[in-house]
């Protein structure tokens, strides 16, 4: 067992491409606010275009082969980025206090920030999850919801790195496991079993939202009663306000295909 740990803890905190991660902005790949702007914009501008062009159809078959690969893999990187991240926080934490405020101007580098940054890379490769809704002429699918999601979380990544965002480890190893479920539930409908268990998937993201201003409030009550948290304004004002608008498009989306459905 321990031999196991020490595998995990090396692959995962230890590993000296982890351990000595530093990001820099504009020199650190994807970096930059131009990349950042660029990225965004592209993402919204061929959702629009690509969801008002005839697209040549592709054979179900290979679509959902596509899907499946897609999802697997995101699935797996997802609990790797948990795994990873919880056990960094474990091993660079020196209390709970030191998870939710980061000590003031903290460095964006080490293993915590290593997870922040595959975790903000992840998100701009989920933007293939648009690509496969609108290749399947899912149009349903594609909500405003959706679409808004994908595009802000890449924002709120990037401010993560580059304002050495307190909090945002507990936020990652959430997310990142709500997404484990998320990908379990796509990749069981690709393989054509869809569970029984999507209400509970869009609860687990409500709760994620709800505990998440709990979190937000304990960081400013260190901030002011403290010596003061790092990358509080920026990253807490944004946070804020995207926690705040995803929540209530979460429990619109949960009250219209679970409650309203169910009442008719």
């Amino acid at each position: 067992m321990s031999h196991i740990s020490s595998t995990f803890q090396y692959w995962l905190v230890n590993h000296p491409v982890i351990l000595d991660f530093s990001w820099t902005q504009g020199q650190t790949l994807a970096s930059s606010p131009l990349f950042l702007t660029l990225t965004v914009v592209s993402y919204l501008s061929l959702t629009v275009l690509l969801s008002n062009l005839q697209l040549p159809l592709i054979q179900p078959s290979l679509l959902k082969s596509i899907s499946a690969v897609h999802n697997l893999f995101l699935l797996v990187f997802s609990f790797i980025m948990a795994l990873g991240c919880s056990l960094s926080t474990i091993s660079h934490a020196p209390h709970f206090h030191w998870v939710i405020c980061l000590p003031p101007q903290t460095p964006p580098t080490g293993p915590l920030f290593f997870w922040a940054y595959m975790f903000y890379l992840s998100k701009i490769l989920e933007f293939v999850d648009t690509l496969l809704i609108i290749a399947s002429n899912s149009t349903r699918r594609l909500t405003f919801l959706h679409v808004y999601h994908h595009a802000a979380v890449v924002i709120m990544c990037y401010l993560w790195l580059q304002t050495s965002q307190s909090m945002f480890p507990l936020v990652l190893v959430t997310n990142a496991s709500v997404h484990v479920l998320m990908y379990a539930y796509y990749l069981s409908c690709a393989l054509g079993v869809r569970p029984k268990w999507k209400r509970l998937l869009t609860e687990c993201q409500i709760a994620q939202f709800i505990c998440s201003f709990v979190v937000l409030g304990m960081m400013l009550y260190y901030h002011f009663t403290g010596l003061g948290c790092s990358g509080v304004w920026p990253g807490w004002c944004f946070n804020t306000v995207f926690y705040s608008s995803l929540l209530a498009l979460f429990l619109d989306f949960h009250a219209k295909n679970y409650v309203y459905s169910k009442n008719e």
